[in-house]
């Protein structure tokens, strides 16, 4: 059984935004006002529940409820899209019986198309039948799109004052190389904590996992992570080793749900844990990872299985990152691949064989040129990916 925050409630709808057949409208709402906190897409082209999400949050970080759809991204759709996102408010709110204002949206699918407005003037009220009937994986599985499998971590904490939980839902499978989230995803708590340290937390845990992770290098117009506080279980972290704990345990259920990101790449069939370290910043080392992690050649290299080292360290060659390449020390499943310039003079292909046919791939790059360090996860790209994105509006 998932781990549950106290004070939240669930429910789902089918609305028909794309198939008939599935539950593709979400709505998260607890018991009481709870502390915000959100992280969004860089993407310039951002999607309406994007800028509607963060036109409320500056405004106060607090919030009841969180609103998703599937089907319809909402994105490059003007005014009208801005106009019908707030619409999709009203709705929910008076379905929820809350404020408007207590409502943040998110939306995921196609850019471009507006929002089917009849379609959610006659699911909005089915949401407030059901609200408390469905689950997290309900809600989980109404968000996804191409996603083969719902995404959720649960943990609890014990803080001073006493049992805290955490709970974490996402979505995303393609599209994925966030520069802030993932595509959607919702964090739940029942810890009382302030609305600053709330939204540090939060940011905390986003940059050591959804923005260490890719599938294809695409950064989406929709990417949004939010996190509701609502301290139900009455158990406050305000003091610093409280607000430790409790960010270090956002942080773990955070990674764990960037692993089956990229565990549930369109058509992936491998993880690549990239670390790159001995960097000169930390900076440089993920720019370093990324450019591995990104690499066409990469990743089709890992989906065949071959332990191919030349792409890697070309990739690692031109991505900027300063270092000397006599220093440069690859090992991969832990065994010495390339070092002082030159391979290792062992039968690297029988060697690596068996590691490469694992899911996990341990690839590990020391330049020896300072003390940063960056771990990237990564897919590989299969002909599954190609067809998948080829037919993705058919």
């Amino acid at each position: 059984m998932t781990i549950m925050p106290k004070g939240f409630s669930f429910a789902v709808a089918a609305a028909g935004f794309k198939r008939a057949d599935r539950n593709d409208l979400g709505l998260i709402v607890s018991q009481g006002t709870a502390a915000a906190a959100g992280v969004f897409t860089r993407n310039r082209f951002q999607a309406a529940p994007v800028l509607v999400c963060k036109e409320l949050l500056a405004e106060r970080p607090l919030a009841r409820a969180l609103l998703v759809n599937s089907g319809q991204a909402n994105a490059c759709t003007g005014a009208e899209g801005l106009a019908n996102c707030r619409a999709t408010l009203e709705l929910a709110a008076k379905a929820a019986k809350i404020a408007p204002v207590d409502v943040l949206p998110t939306s995921t699918g196609v850019i471009g198309a507006q929002l089917k407005m009849d379609k959610w003037a006659a699911a909005a009220p089915l949401l407030g039948q059901g609200l408390g009937k469905a689950t997290a994986m309900d809600v989980a599985k109404a968000m996804m799109t191409t996603d083969s499998f719902p995404k959720l971590s649960a943990k609890t904490l014990a803080l001073p004052g006493g049992e805290v939980r955490v709970l974490g839902m996402c979505k995303g499978a393609g599209m994925i190389c966030p520069n802030m989230a993932t595509m959607l995803g919702f964090i739940l708590t029942d810890a009382d904590v302030d609305p600053v340290a709330w939204q540090d937390i939060l940011s905390y845990a986003a940059d050591r996992s959804f923005n260490a992770l890719t599938v294809d290098g695409d950064t989406s117009t929709n990417d949004t992570v939010l996190a509701l506080a609502n301290g139900a279980s009455r158990v406050a972290a305000r003091d610093a080793k409280s607000l430790k704990l409790l960010r270090d345990c956002v942080t773990a259920v955070c990674q764990e749900l960037s692993y089956r990101i990229v565990q549930d790449a369109e058509g992936g069939t491998k993880v690549a844990h990239i670390t790159v370290r001995g960097a000169k910043s930390a900076g440089q080392a993920e720019m370093a990872a990324r450019a591995i992690g990104n690499s066409p050649l990469v990743k089709t290299a890992l989906f065949g299985c071959d332990p191919n080292w030349g792409r890697i360290v070309a990739a690692l060659g031109r991505s900027g990152a300063d270092f000397e390449p006599d220093a440069v020390v690859l090992t991969i499943g832990g065994i010495l691949v390339f070092e002082k310039g030159q391979p290792s003079p062992e039968d690297l292909d029988a060697l690596l064989a068996p590691c490469m046919r694992h899911q996990d791939v341990e690839i590990v790059l020391d330049l020896h040129a300072g003390r940063g360090s960056f771990t990237l996860l990564a897919s590989d790209l299969t002909k599954r990916y190609v067809e998948i994105n080829a037919d993705y509006r058919t």
